[in-house]
């Protein structure tokens, strides 16, 4: 008796494609990804397992010893897919978690060069986002449930018989999709983002971005509790030592840091710098601080996106409807104030401004040592 072999049909087989004509979109990152543990800070192949929790939030992150955990360059296909799908509903047109794409168009918005190098290791990035394995009860409402999935879901390239590669095509999760599609759960970032070279910079710059957004008061982290937000495998004095030089550098577009020291704990501030233009109305009575309750107390279809018309956003230019302090319990303390409730929905800031509109070319600059 001849056996039979079960194929699974393709996921592609059963969804629409959203067809990418342009690119054209402004860059949207998920907030979910901004502030947990959920990519490796490293250049170097990393197969320890990020496990993180805090509260009722939990964070697991495995990695295939043959391809190593996806990095945090990696997700800037996550970013460029977020403001593709983004974009695309903002002008009211049909999405769908299959995306179809050229290569020339992801690079080009993330900042990359488009020579044969920079295909493969865009190739070696979806390797990675396919293999790393997510298991995380975030968003999985008021009863404790863990939703385990990958940051692609499959994906596949089509070339030529001399190997050049015309097109692309993958499916993300619907865990990813959904937290993108709602608009309370994105945050417009700067495209100078891209230009950042060292993964510490890239996350701290996320975490920013997420936390004092365009608030005059910033926000303010103990520096050991950023380390443990990171899921950093640097040793805690290397990762501070990280962080004084990045912020004797100042290299975060849109924001000022600095070293504070109360109580023998070091903090560091974050503070919107001059590059923020519009008005903020509604401005926090108090200083936001992270992981203390009180400063110094420790804690540990096609997609036609324009023709000449000019950028259309989410959201308005002149005002915010109200301070960003949202979900995110153990992170988001104001003094006097109970922390709200992590999975807590919340609504979207404008958008950060920035004096250069263009992406900037990633520079070969290669971070050194554990991050």
């Amino acid at each position: 008796m001849s056996s039979r072999r079960l194929i699974t049909p393709s996921e592609r087989s059963k969804l629409d494609p959203f067809v990418i004509a342009t690119g054209d979109a402004s860059p949207r990152d998920q907030r979910d990804l901004m502030e947990r543990p959920f990519f490796s800070l490293a250049k170097a192949k990393r197969t320890r397992p990020i496990l993180y929790q805090a509260g009722d939030v939990r964070v697991e992150v495995y990695a295939v010893p043959e391809h190593g955990m996806a990095t945090i360059w990696d997700a800037d296909v996550l970013i460029w897919a977020a403001s593709q799908i983004v974009e695309a509903k903002n002008l009211g047109l049909k999405t769908s978690r299959f995306l179809r794409f050229t290569p020339y168009q992801l690079l080009i918005a993330v900042g990359r060069q488009t020579g044969a190098r920079d295909y493969k290791l865009l190739k070696g990035a979806l390797t990675r986002l396919q293999a790393t394995v997510i298991r995380t009860s975030i968003r999985q409402g008021e009863h404790w449930r863990r939703h385990q999935f990958s940051w692609i879901n499959e994906w596949e390239e089509c070339a030529r018989r001399d190997g050049r590669v015309e097109g692309m095509e993958f499916v993300l999760p619907d865990w990813f999709y959904r937290g993108v599609i709602d608009r309370s759960l994105v945050l417009t970032i700067d495209p100078a983002y891209f230009s950042l070279t060292g993964g510490i910079e890239r996350w701290l710059y996320r975490v920013a971005r997420k936390h004092a957004g365009r608030q005059p008061t910033g926000w303010l982290f103990e520096i050991a509790h950023l380390h443990e937000k990171s899921g950093s495998l640097a040793k805690p004095a290397d990762f501070a030592f990280d962080l004084r030089r990045i912020a004797a550098r100042q290299p975060l577009p849109g924001y000022r840091l600095s070293i504070e020291r109360r109580e023998r704990r070091e903090l560091l501030r974050i503070l919107p710098g001059k590059s923020f233009t519009a008005p903020v109305d509604g401005a926090v009575n108090h200083l936001g601080t992270s992981g203390a309750r009180a400063i110094g107390t420790s804690g540990v279809t096609v997609s036609g996106f324009r023709e000449c018309k000019p950028q259309v956003t989410l959201w308005s230019d002149t005002t915010i409807s109200r301070p960003n302090l949202e979900s995110n319990s153990e992170s988001n303390f104001c003094s006097g104030r109970a922390p709200p409730a992590d999975n807590a929905a919340s609504v979207d800031e404008p958008p950060t401004k920035h004096a250069s509109q263009q992406f900037l070319p990633r520079p070969g600059h290669k971070a050194g040592g554990k991050q």
